[in-house]
């Protein structure tokens, strides 16, 4: 379970509000976050497993604090950033996988086959060897879960992962996360995906606007932007 209570970040720099005090309980196995550009979707679910840490207030995964306990919340939350380029660090893609696994299995050659197994799952065996620089955006998004997947996390936090991609792979990119079995939070411009989810978050200018039926989030959604825009013709 995750429990955001009064949880809320400014800019370091000039203390501007990023995220108003947010309380909010996620136990849903699909949740999925919308809301235009800046709008604070992406700090709210790096509040999740600790990337981003918040001024007031606090966040817990399990009863786990992210400030207190981060080294046990990141083993429980896996995250999923938007550019691949973000997790990918090794020349391939066994050996990108090895490095996510280094903590915690010890033996060099067990960990290469658990790094084997977990692309092997996720359909990329065949691409072992190959230099994640020659892979395609997809294939480098399913690299980067398959780092992910490898150390067994509870929760998924994916960030915007198929706006980088072309539709064959937003599709397949997308099955995947939906087929997976424990909790995936997915921040999202795909408003299609993001209907596809139990409950939808709607952020809008660094708070909460909307919780819960996706279909009317979207709908929310739709209409402040529709609105902003209208606005904007017209000013």
């Amino acid at each position: 379970m995750i429990e955001f209570k009064e949880a809320a970040v400014v800019a370091p720099d000039s203390g501007v509000p990023i995220l108003e005090p947010t309380t909010l309980t996620l136990t849903e196995d699909r949740i999925s976050i919308i809301g235009a550009n800046g709008s604070g979707k992406s700090t709210l679910a790096r509040l999740i497993n600790g990337l981003v840490l918040p001024v007031t207030g606090s966040v817990e995964v399990d009863g786990l604090d992210t400030q207190k306990n981060g080294a046990q919340v990141r083993r429980k939350v896996g995250y999923l950033f938007t550019d691949p380029s973000a997790q990918l660090i090794m020349p391939t893609g066994v050996e990108d996988v090895a490095l996510s696994l280094r903590r915690v299995i010890k033996n060099r050659k067990e960990r290469e086959e658990a790094a084997m197994a977990a692309l092997k799952e996720i359909g990329l065996a065949a691409k072992a060897d190959v230099s994640v620089n020659a892979l395609s955006g997809g294939q480098r998004q399913l690299l980067a879960l398959a780092g992910v997947l490898a150390c067994t996390p509870e929760i998924v936090v994916a960030d915007e992962p198929t706006t980088l991609l072309d539709l064959r792979w937003r599709a397949h990119v997308g099955a995947l996360l939906r087929s997976l079995p424990l909790q995936v939070i997915e921040v999202t411009h795909d408003l299609d995906s993001a209907a596809r989810a139990e409950r939808t978050l709607v952020v809008d200018l660094g708070r909460v606007v909307f919780d819960g039926d996706p279909k009317e989030a979207v709908g929310i959604y739709r209409d402040l932007m529709f609105g902003r825009a209208t606005q904007g013709a017209t000013a």
